[in-house]
């Protein structure tokens, strides 16, 4: 039996390496259309800025490795249409590519806006993305550049520009960062950014980007999920404009799965379909659809969303719902936010901003966002595993946490925050 993954950065490897785990016998091709398979896209920002030497570390498994798990690995290979009723697909080149089961995990590309193709206007999304922006700042002198969009990508590349002597503003068409609706939190990073010389400015459209008066334009106004291939054939897509998967990565198409950047997910709050691409979801939604298409019958549970950013050596976590977010999806939310320090003062400690999200009726955790130099991972974390449980911040706010003065205070952030909330609950 053949299975084809259609797509090879994460979800794509991620599913090829379950499947041949799943069933050792299995034949498995993967086509990435791309120079470069089985790349950590996460980390371009920081090859950009300059603490990863060489874009080749980003690698995570090479072609030779593949081939040793027995994986067709094919890179620079387009496919142009896929006919499921006849399992099979017709490449670029013309040659017809047969198959039993189907991964497709194309991922996602960056949002265009207009003026995009000039010459001084640069994407980071892909590998060649990078390659093309690197080259440019290594060929150049350091000017002004405008970074057009607030969400992670558009954050964590102001810092590499500014890392290479660029003077950094920030164009975001709407009125917060990170897409979370989150007024507190945006003025918050805001302040922030201003205090280490980058600029911000808030509800500002951008009609073409080739008008913009700078050396360097970053357009990073977001992603759409490569889903036209698979509309194609017939397979649906949901409300969020990504393929629609069961909970077993399954499509409409029986045989056909998807996973990564240009599929939904379960939204683990809401209970409803959602699309926040991330390489994390990426590569457990692939290993999911892999080992599904190899005969398993393994199910992913959904996401919250969590996510970590830094920003000019500030950490900005979220998981859940925003205050805002949650009002939308029609849940009656109660907010705590509170600073303290992460550490005893005695200890050097820092402070750490934590806002806490609870539904009033039910009293259940909805979401949060950190905000601090040290330990914010490990916080967001911690609210992303209440989440899983659908904790209440009653529940929540008795957790166990460790304390020494070297690594945090008696009363952790994360628990003033869950005092605070519980009262304007009650």
């Amino acid at each position: 039996m053949r299975l084809v993954i259609v797509g090879g950065i994460a979800a794509g490897m991620s599913a090829a390496m379950s499947a041949r785990r799943q069933d050792p016998s299995l034949e498995i091709v993967v086509l990435e259309r791309g120079p470069v398979a089985s790349y950590g896209a996460c980390g371009l920002p920081y090859w950009i800025e300059g603490q990863v030497r060489y874009w080749r570390e980003l690698i995570a498994r090479s072609p030779e490795q593949f081939a040793k798990e027995r994986i067709d690995l094919r890179t620079g290979v387009e496919v142009a249409a896929i006919s499921h009723p006849r399992r099979e697909m017709r490449l670029g080149s013309g040659e017809t590519l047969r198959y039993d089961k189907l991964v497709i995990a194309t991922g996602a590309r960056a949002r265009e806006i207009p003026g995009s193709g000039a010459p001084h206007v640069f994407h980071l999304v892909t590998l060649g993305d990078a390659i093309r922006l690197k080259e440019r700042l290594s060929a150049s002198q350091p000017g002004r550049a405008i970074d057009v969009g607030g969400g992670y990508i558009g954050l964590e590349a102001a810092e590499a520009l500014r890392a290479n002597g660029w003077t950094v503003e920030i164009v975001v068409r709407g009125a917060n960062l990170l897409h979370r609706g989150d007024e507190a939190l945006t003025a918050a990073i805001v302040k922030h950014l201003e205090r280490c010389r980058v600029a911000v400015k808030l509800n500002h459209a951008v009609e073409d980007a080739s008008a913009l008066q700078a050396g360097l334009v970053l357009a990073a106004t977001g992603l759409r999920p490569n889903v036209e291939l698979a509309a194609a054939d017939g397979i649906e897509l949901g409300r969020t404009g990504a393929i629609a998967v069961t909970g077993h990565m399954e499509t409409n198409l029986h045989g056909v799965y998807a996973a990564g950047d240009c599929a939904e997910h379960h939204h683990i709050v809401t209970g409803r379909p959602a699309w926040i691409p991330l390489g994390t979801t990426a590569n457990k939604m692939g290993r999911i659809a892999g080992a599904n298409a190899a005969g398993a019958r393994g199910r992913f549970p959904g996401v919250a969303g969590t996510a970590i950013v830094r920003i000019c050596g500030l950490a900005a976590g979220v998981t859940g719902l925003s205050a805002a977010r949650a009002r939308a999806e029609g849940f009656q939310p109660v907010s705590a936010r509170i600073e303290a320090r992460d550490r005893p003062r005695y200890f050097h400690g820092r402070m750490t901003t934590v806002e806490l999200v609870a539904d009033r009726e039910s009293g259940r955790l909805l979401g949060a966002s950190i905000l601090g130099e040290e330990g914010a991972a490990g916080r967001i974390n911690t609210v992303a595993a209440a989440l899983a449980a659908r904790m209440t911040a009653e529940d929540f706010q008795h957790l166990d946490l460790a304390y020494a003065p070297p690594y945090a205070s008696t009363w952790d952030p994360l628990l003033i925050a869950a005092r605070q909330l519980v009262k304007s609950l009650r």
